[in-house]
């Protein structure tokens, strides 16, 4: 069976450039997915004009029955799969007028339950020596330092469990639609708490994998792909949508014998303290 890899959200921006660069370096099937077809049609056939061949799928991942859906059409087609990447995310604008309990609760459904959902469903299906890389932000660094010291020390802690981190997440969100979330020591970034969440579950995620599955060799990280001129990021950003590619392709390419980076928060192939 040939390898496979997959990249959520990759229509456009950082995910289509995650694609292409796949396309060229990896030994294998690599899927673009999208929650509109036409649109993930659309990549393809792009990819298809400079001489690439990305395989599409339709995957939203705030759909619990679109994940379940492509979970069940990589186990019969590979049998698994061998590369994930959680890219899929959103982001209000800095001038969007929605109050700050609706950004809250639609940033961290897609942001952290969405990415959370596709890793409960695609993870038991990773193979050994199989990477996976959840896209994170730097914003996830800067929203920590402006946490209250009893949350930074609850979102570093190495033994904060799933349940616990998904019940923060969650008061988070009942915290900001009640407007008390920066006095409950909550940060002013609903995109910035999401990103805490993908960062600290790819912790989490990495510590069960060396419980349960050792031998596996699978390497999980998070990364900060830097500020990227996407249509979420504007065009005054400094790096292209290449360069923004970099750092995930890096860490989904890692050689078979690479026994870390592992559970850690990189930016610029580099390990970042959390």
């Amino acid at each position: 069976m040939s390898s496979v890899a997959v990249v959520t959200g990759s229509n456009k921006g950082i995910g289509l450039a995650i694609v292409r660069a796949l396309c060229k370096q990896f030994s294998g099937d690599v899927y673009l997915t999208a929650r509109d077809p036409g649109r993930g049609q659309e990549a393809v056939a792009k990819l298809q004009e400079e001489g690439l061949r990305a395989l599409f799928h339709q995957l939203d991942i705030d759909d619990l029955q679109s994940i379940r859906a492509f979970r069940d059409f990589l186990k019969e087609k590979y049998g698994g799969l061998n590369v994930l990447i959680n890219n899929a995310g959103i982001a209000f604008k800095v001038n969007d007028t929605a109050p700050f309990g609706v950004q809250a609760e639609v940033t961290l459904k897609t942001n952290f339950f969405g990415t959370r959902n596709v890793c409960t469903e695609l993870l038991p299906l990773v193979k050994p020596y199989g990477k996976v890389v959840n896209v994170s932000s730097m914003v996830s660094s800067l929203a920590l330092k402006d946490c209250s010291q009893e949350l930074q020390q609850k979102f570093r802690s190495n033994t904060i469990t799933e349940d616990e981190l998904v019940k923060l997440m969650t008061k988070f969100v009942e915290d900001a639609k009640k407007g008390v979330h920066q006095k409950e020591g909550w940060p002013n970034t609903a995109y910035g708490v999401s990103k805490i969440g993908v960062t600290v579950l790819s912790r989490i995620q990495a510590r069960l994998l060396n419980e349960k599955r050792k031998g596996d060799h699978i390497l999980l990280n998070a990364c900060c792909p830097g500020w990227v001129r996407t249509d979420m990021a504007g065009p005054k950003a400094p790096k292209s949508p290449e360069e923004g590619a970099e750092t995930p392709v890096y860490l989904a390419l890692l050689p078979s014998n690479a026994d870390d980076p592992h559970g850690q928060f990189v930016s610029e192939k580099t390990v970042q303290t959390w």
